[in-house]
């Protein structure tokens, strides 16, 4: 959708989309982390291990989108702290959710833990390998 709107609005700019960097813990690098207490920080860890799952069946051949969801979704509320605000497997260009995936799939989230709103996905294109929290 942004590559779209960058050339219908013909801006003069190179669009550039680049891995989430991560810290050590796979934590999505974030000025929103100096909200979190230690153990707010740990449990925060929570939506890489719900990209990562829903990214490995995505890699064994699931293709339903509802089904990663349900990995994502089901990763999230294993953790006490969080509230799942939103969980998207959408389509990378549209950003419309997807029911069945076929060209790529961009995986979302974003999770409540203490005061900090967190945000995270991982980009799946279409015949690429995945790369998830590394």
């Amino acid at each position: 959708m942004l590559r779209r709107m960058v050339q219908d609005l013909n801006f003069p700019v190179e669009l550039v989309i680049c891995p989430t960097i991560r810290e050590t813990d796979g934590l999505a690098m974030s000025s929103r982390n100096a909200y979190l207490n230690p153990t707010e920080r740990q449990a925060a860890t929570v939506l890489c291990r719900a990209l990562s799952a829903a990214g490995e069946k995505y890699r064994l051949g699931e293709r339903n989108a509802e089904v990663l969801r349900g990995v994502m979704r089901t990763v999230v509320r294993s953790e006490p702290l969080a509230y799942e605000q939103y969980i998207s497997a959408a389509d990378p260009e549209t950003l419309c959710e997807l029911q069945e995936i076929e060209n790529g799939v961009l995986l979302s989230l974003a999770v409540r833990i203490g005061k900090a709103r967190l945000i995270d996905n991982i980009l799946i294109p279409a015949g690429q390998k995945l790369e998830v929290g590394s």
